[in-house]
């Protein structure tokens, strides 16, 4: 074939991938970038003259897939082709969220030459789709409440900042997938996340784990160790439980926020690193503040961008999405079929008062998943506390005819014999038959897992 026709089918292909909505780009084993397209330009903000030749992981001065990049091996294992989303920074450091779709690229012998991915910008689709209560899950977090779109919304504006952020709820709400997500989502995803729960570690540790310590600094200490804002230098440190600091460590953390600096145990040479800061809490520091038992000064440098996790009771319609999450998680992990959950046992899980929220609820599908043996989970596959909870009700009048010798009022106790005769007169409608027994349905379906020989 003429030199001249080869070029023009180049050029041709150059220009139909220039003409995609898609960003392409490709590079060689090397991560030498080849090919970049116009979308590619328009998304990252870089032009072929910035990346063309050149490492990718230069050009785009961090590495452009983040933690993602199975590049960052020295012998990387590559699968055929994968799919993820993951959040870039263009050039002006504006943060986009893209789908991206990388695939091997293999010579005549067969052998991997490179790797081509496509990616296309989402940030705008996905900025609608909470606009609209369209969005079931984000950063692996589900949820599609008002109060959790909110908090996606909050993880996403402040993706492309570094100032602190703080995350209080109670026990069981999820703040470390919510600090993982502040992380992934940022600028510095292809850096360290380094959690430590500062309430588990004794005080006499907790110093060194923080900040390190040089080889003889206090028995035990044989040789220098880098603390975890050193290994998170870069990148995120997640500090759990922060109410639980003392007064001393609270002043030393203090003095490395402000500058920037601290000094291992023991050692004598000021150390300096950048790190994202997210903390947390299950106390509501502002009253610790109150009771001084926390430092206001350290209170505002943490507290500086806010963000609460709302209790499971207070976000019941996310219970179904997390049900079928934590029941497709066993399914993923066991690699069978996992029993689906009967209406009345969903019943039950909306009327409990989860205090343990999210984990609780992971706990409770994880015993009933053992417990039911591959069968359909019913009322009596869930842990005793969900079965025998009861829910304070006020009493109400009934607004229906109540058949003769029938328990009437909420605080009755249901007997076999009223609810089989309420049953057979309601024709077996259940909703029905708790309005005239005066209980709700799921004190009605608890009853009737404990006595299924009374189900139509």
């Amino acid at each position: 074939m003429p030199l001249d026709q080869i070029t023009a089918n180049r050029t041709n292909l150059e220009r139909i991938l220039d003409n995609l909505k898609e960003g392409i780009i490709a590079h060689d084993m090397q991560r030498r970038i080849f090919f970049f397209n116009t979308e590619a330009e328009r998304i990252t903000g870089f032009s072929r003259q910035d990346v063309l030749g050149k490492d990718c992981h230069e050009a785009f001065g961090v590495p452009f897939c983040g933690e993602k990049c199975s590049f960052c091996d020295p012998h990387p294992v590559l699968p055929d082709h994968c799919e993820y989303p993951i959040t870039i920074s263009r050039r002006d450091g504006e943060t986009r969220r893209v789908e991206m779709s990388v695939t091997t690229m293999s010579g005549d012998d067969g052998r991997i030459i490179g790797v081509v991915a496509c990616f296309r910008d989402v940030t705008d689709i996905l900025a609608l789709q909470i606009q609209a209560h369209k969005l079931t899950s984000f950063a692996n977090i589900v949820g599609r409440d008002v109060k959790m779109l909110n908090v996606f919304q909050q993880i996403i504006d402040v993706a492309a900042y570094d100032y602190p952020v703080h995350i209080c709820g109670e026990t069981g709400t999820g703040k470390e997938l919510v600090a993982t997500a502040l992380h992934t989502e940022s600028r510095r995803a292809g850096a360290p996340f380094v959690p430590i729960n500062c309430g588990a570690l004794p005080e006499n540790l907790i110093e060194s784990e923080l900040f390190g310590h040089v080889k003889g600094a206090f028995s035990g200490a044989v040789r220098d160790k880098k603390g975890r804002f050193e290994l998170a230098h870069g990148g995120s440190i997640f500090l759990d439980e922060i109410a639980e600091l003392s007064k001393p460590m609270q002043v030393k953390l203090l003095r490395f926020l402000q500058e920037g600096r601290f000094v291992r145990v023991g050692g004598e040479k000021e150390i300096s690193v950048t790190v994202k800061i997210i903390s947390a809490t299950n106390k509501d520091l502002k009253t610790e503040v109150e009771q001084g038992r926390f430092r206001d000064d350290l209170y505002y440098r943490l507290n500086v961008i806010p963000i609460h996790l709302p209790p499971l009771r207070e976000r019941k319609n996310d219970i179904p999405l997390l049900v079928d999450h934590f029941l497709a998680e066993a399914r993923e992990r066991y690699g069978h079929k996992t029993p689906y959950v009967t209406r009345e046992t969903l019943a039950v899980l909306m009327d409990y008062h989860w205090p343990g929220n999210v984990r609780e609820l992971q706990n409770a599908i994880q015993f009933a998943i053992v417990k039911s043996g591959g069968r359909p989970i019913t009322p009596r596959a869930l842990p005793l506390e969900l079965v025998n909870y009861q829910p304070a009700r006020f009493p109400r009048p009934s607004r229906s005819p109540q058949p003769r010798g029938s328990s009437v009022g909420p605080w009755r106790k249901l007997t076999p014999d009223s609810v089989a005769r309420t049953l057979k007169e309601t024709g077996g409608n259940k909703s029905r038959a708790a309005r005239i027994l005066g209980v709700g349905r799921a004190t009605l379906y608890r009853f009737l897992g404990e006595h299924p020989e009374l189900l139509p």
